[in-house]
C-alpha cells in the first residue's frame, strides 16, 4: 500500500497511534458532545444521536457557530425519536442560520427513519449507518468509530492536513483524497478508535493548523516528513478553485399596515429548500425579472443584500411596500408581527430584512 512504503522510506520514525493518544488524553477539546477520555476510561459511552447531530452540524461549518444551535436542539429534541415527532417547520426555523439547509431536511429524513425502522436506535455498524438518509462514508465513519469504538478511518480536512504534511505528499486536493484515505486508514488502531479519530481531528484543528503550524508541539513531529523537508506551511497543496460565478435576483418585503409581514415557503428541494423566506425572483446572472407577489407601490433600497453561497456570489436587489388590509398576494402568506421573529430566516433573508431597518 502505499502509505506503507511511503511511511517506511521516508519518514525517521513511524508514526505511532500510542503517541497521540497519549497526547489526546492530556489535550481534549472539551465540546457538548463529546465524552472525553478520562470519562470514557470510566466505561461511559458516547450518545450515538448527539455524535451524530454534532456531525451533520459541523460539515463545512465551524466549531463555534455549531455550539448553540447543537445545545438548543439537543434541549429541545433531547432524543432521536423526540426530533423525528417535531414539526418540519420547527426544525428549518431552529436550523436558521446555520447554513447548507439540506442538512436540516436530511436531519429530519433520517430521524424518520432511525425512529420507524430501527426502535429509535441508531445502527451499530458502518453499513447501517451509510444506509440512513443524509449519512455519507465520512459521517458514518465518525458515529461508527465514536459513537461504537469501532476501528472505522474518519477523513476530514483536519485529517487530510495531517496526512499531506505526515507523509509530505504534494499531490494536490481533491485528487489526493483516496491518498489521504490510505495513510489514515493505516494508522487507524484497534485498540481505542474512537479517541484516536478524535484525537487526529483535535490534532489538525488545534497544532498542524491550516497557517502557522505549532510544528514544535505535536506528538507526531519526530514522524513528520514535511517537518523534516521544512514543506508543513505549503501543504496540503490544492487545486485553484474556479471563480464563482455572480447571480442577481430581486426581495420583495412587503408589510401590511397591521404590522404583518408577506413570507413564503420555499420548495423541499434546492437552496434553501423548505425554508422561509421573502418572495422573490430567480437568481440568475442575467437581470432579475420582476415578479412582484402583491400589487403594491414598490420601493428599491439602495443597498444590495450581498451573500456567498458554495458555488456562487449572491446580489439581491431589496424592493419594500406597505400594503392596506384587503390586498391579496399572488404567492405567500403574511405572518402576524408578533409571531415575526428575522431568526427563523435564513442569513441571506436576515441580511434583506436588516437593509429595511436602516432604510
Amino acid at each position: 500500500m502505499r502509505a506503507e512504503i511511503k511511511g517506511m522510506s521516508d519518514l525517521r520514525d513511524p508514526p505511532d497511534p500510542s503517541l497521540l493518544l497519549d497526547w489526546y488524553d492530556r489535550h481534549a477539546r472539551t465540546m457538548p458532545w463529546r465524552v472525553g477520555p478520562s470519562a470514557r476510561a470510566q466505561g461511559i459511552r458516547p450518545d450515538p444521536y448527539r455524535v451524530w447531530m454534532s456531525e451533520i452540524m459541523l460539515q463545512q461549518t465551524t466549531v463555534a457557530a455549531v455550539k448553540s444551535y447543537f445545545e438548543a436542539f439537543t434541549t429541545r429534541w433531547p432524543t432521536v425519536s423526540d426530533l423525528a415527532q417535531a414539526e418540519d417547520a420547527d426544525v428549518m426555523a431552529a436550523w436558521a442560520g446555520l447554513g447548507y439547509y439540506a442538512r436540516a431536511r436530511n436531519l429530519l429524513k433520517c430521524a424518520r427513519v432511525v425512529h420507524a425502522d430501527h426502535g429509535g436506535l441508531f445502527p451499530d455498524t458502518y453499513d447501517g449507518l451509510i444506509a440512513l438518509p443524509g449519512i455519507g462514508p465520512y459521517t458514518a465513519a465518525a458515529i461508527a468509530s465514536i459513537a461504537f469504538d469501532l476501528p472505522e478511518t474518519v477523513l476530514d480536512g483536519n485529517v487530510e492536513r495531517v496526512m499531506a504534511r505526515l507523509y509530505d505528499d504534494h499531490t494536490p486536493l481533491p485528487a489526493a483524497k483516496p491518498v489521504f484515505m490510505e495513510y489514515a486508514s493505516a494508522l487507524t488502531p484497534k485498540t481505542r478508535p474512537g479517541c484516536y479519530a478524535q484525537a487526529v481531528m483535535d490534532l489538525g484543528a488545534t497544532i498542524c493548523t491550516p497557517r502557522n503550524p505549532a510544528c514544535g508541539l505535536c506528538p507526531w513531529r519526530k514522524s513528520c516528513a514535511a517537518w523534516d523537508a521544512g514543506t508543513a506551511r505549503d501543504l496540503p497543496k490544492k487545486t485553484p478553485k474556479k471563480r464563482k460565478p455572480t447571480r442577481l435576483g430581486v426581495a420583495y418585503l412587503a408589510r401590511r399596515v397591521d404590522g404583518a409581514w408577506l413570507l413564503e415557503q420555499r420548495p423541499d428541494t434546492g437552496l434553501l429548500g423548505g425554508m422561509l423566506g421573502w418572495p422573490g425572483s430567480d437568481w440568475t446572472e442575467a437581470p432579475p425579472e420582476e415578479n412582484p407577489p402583491i400589487r403594491a407601490e414598490w420601493r428599491t433600497l439602495p443597498t444590495e443584500a450581498r451573500h456567498t453561497f458554495t458555488h456562487f456570489h449572491l446580489k439581491l436587489i431589496v424592493k419594500t411596500a406597505l400594503v392596506p388590509m384587503d390586498r391579496t398576494p399572488v404567492r405567500g402568506h403574511f405572518v402576524d408581527g408578533d409571531s415575526f421573529d428575522p431568526n427563523d430566516l435564513p442569513t441571506v433573508m436576515r441580511k434583506a430584512y436588516a437593509l429595511t431597518k436602516d432604510a
